[in-house]
């Protein structure tokens, strides 16, 4: 049965850490990461239509030579549902493209998540995984809407209990592809980070002044080597008294820890395309 028109958030995600362990036998990278969702989502409408197709409004909807996940997650849940129709997704841009923040892979999984309301298909959260799972290595975690602890590529998913913490997001004029940053990493020769364990324990208890000195990503320093940028947005807000920062997932974002809502407004006014986000916000959907 097709239902009316159905609108969601496509929440962006940030990593608290990101643990480069290995290059796996299938080209991807074997790896460890917190990834948190915030406050900052795209806005997907669907509604029935004659065909399907993805309407982008705002920011490009995927980087130069990159593909639409929007469309390819419309055409794979079609695969999978005998009641597939045509739809129109119209989706509102506003997580930047190629920033880090998993905005293509959020995309995608409001998509699955819409459209498997708005076909009536009854597929489940673990065949949406499934499906997500081919899609793109974020799109599982995106699907779950929950912090979530990945290991694997990306795919394997453990839930992660983070209560709301406050950050301010910078983003940069260009983005960076996740394949540069993890060829970068092989060809630097950069290394693994340390053992999560007492980064998680202070990310689990909410303490942002035990968590700032411990955010670190293994893709940083090859991506900050290529664009300083990177590296001096998180000079500035460490000394602008940010409690830590680090760039999220393979760049280009960076994200500063802040004490409280009003220290996290205090930080982003000093810089030029930064803004407050709230981590693990309450689901108001």
């Amino acid at each position: 049965m097709t239902r009316g028109t159905i609108r969601r958030d496509a929440k962006a995600k940030i990593n608290l850490f990101l643990r480069v362990l290995s290059m796996r036998e299938d080209g991807y990278h074997e790896i460890e990461s917190l990834a948190v969702p915030i406050s900052l989502a795209d806005r997907i409408v669907v509604r029935p239509a004659e065909e399907l197709r993805v309407e982008v409004a705002g920011a490009p909807a995927f980087p130069s030579g990159g593909l639409n996940l929007a469309l390819v997650a419309a055409l794979a849940l079609a695969d999978e549902c005998p009641d597939a129709g045509g739809a129109l997704v119209e989706i509102e841009k506003r997580i930047p493209v190629a920033g880090g923040l998993g905005g293509g892979s959020a995309d995608a999984a409001a998509t699955l998540l819409a459209l498997n309301e708005l076909w009536g298909c009854d597929v489940d959260a673990a065949a949406l995984g499934e499906i997500g799972e081919r899609i793109g290595s974020d799109v599982p975690a995106m699907l779950s809407g929950e912090a979530v602890l990945m290991t694997g590529r990306g795919e394997r998913l453990a839930p992660a209990e983070i209560p709301p913490l406050h950050w301010v997001l910078v983003r940069f004029g260009f983005g960076v592809r996740s394949p540069d940053a993890y060829r970068w990493w092989d060809e630097d020769g950069t290394g693994t980070g340390p053992d999560p364990d007492h980064l998680l324990s202070a990310a689990t208890a909410g303490d942002a002044e035990a968590l700032g000195p411990l955010l670190f990503n293994d893709l940083e320093t090859p991506v900050a080597a290529r664009h300083p940028e990177v590296g001096e947005a998180k000079r500035r807000l460490l000394q602008a008294g940010a409690l830590g920062a680090v760039m999220s997932g393979s760049g280009s974002s960076v994200i500063g820890l802040a004490r409280d809502e009003a220290h996290a407004r205090t930080l982003s006014a000093g810089f030029e395309g930064a803004e407050p986000v709230v981590g693990s916000p309450p689901d108001t959907a």
